[in-house]
């Protein structure tokens, strides 16, 4: 009895070794979204972007100001180093309940500097941790339409927003502004919000060569 339980047990720890293993390396199929692309930040280190771009990496985020309002300290040499990569690249900002949306946008724009070449700014709506504010929803859409102004001014093009799905319960902001959604949901596509995503983090689990630790995995819709 103690060997077929123990047997058991062996073979349950295998198989959640053996998924653990695939969930780490899966990304979409390629045929299905044939553009993927990575999220970066201080978090992840040091990047070797030549690894990392020969990993089949079509595209960067690079976090410009986090949900502190503090300037990602890797930012500007991941911002250069995605350029000189060969791959396509862009800054995102984490939005703050707890900020002026003009102190939030100053970070911004004092961060990321003007580049035609630069892929659109994306605004990540996610609750920030050590962040209590909850402000109405017609504050927040107020607030959100002067962030999304101001950082659309530097950029000279429309800005993506990334809405988490606990966010978009809270405020539904994909029918209050218009703008092209980008969407959280490991594994599965996302059908939480109002309107169709553009773009779709896939994995927020995965493992690289070129990066320690586990990354955002993004891919545009076909």
């Amino acid at each position: 009895m103690l060997f077929r339980i123990g047997a058991g047990l062996a073979v349950v720890a295998a198989l959640a070794l053996a998924l653990w293993l695939h969930a780490r390396a899966w990304a979409p199929d390629r045929e299905q979204y044939p553009v993927q692309g990575v999220t970066i930040s201080a978090d992840n280190g040091v990047v070797d972007w030549g690894t990392l771009a020969a990993q089949g990496t079509d595209f960067a985020y690079v976090r410009a100001v986090d949900g502190a309002g503090r300037r990602d300290p890797a930012f500007a040499a991941n911002w250069r180093a995605a350029r000189a990569a060969g791959m396509r690249y862009g800054a995102f900002i984490d939005l703050s309940l707890c900020r002026r949306p003009s102190d939030q946008a100053t970070g911004f724009m004092t961060t990321v500097p003007r580049d035609n070449a630069a892929l659109p700014p994306v605004i990540r709506l996610a609750f920030q941790p050590g962040c209590r504010a909850r402000p109405r929803r017609d504050q927040l859409l107020s607030d959100l339409n002067t962030l999304i102004n101001l950082v659309e001014g530097q950029a000279g093009r429309p800005a993506l927003l990334n809405l988490t799905e606990d966010f978009d319960k809270a405020y539904d902001v994909g029918s209050g502004i218009n703008r092209t959604l980008w969407l959280d949901g490991n594994f599965f596509p996302p059908d939480y919000a109002s309107k169709p995503w553009v773009m779709w983090t896939a994995s927020d689990m995965r493992h690289i060569d070129g990066v320690d630790g586990p990354v955002r995995w993004n891919v545009v819709a076909p």
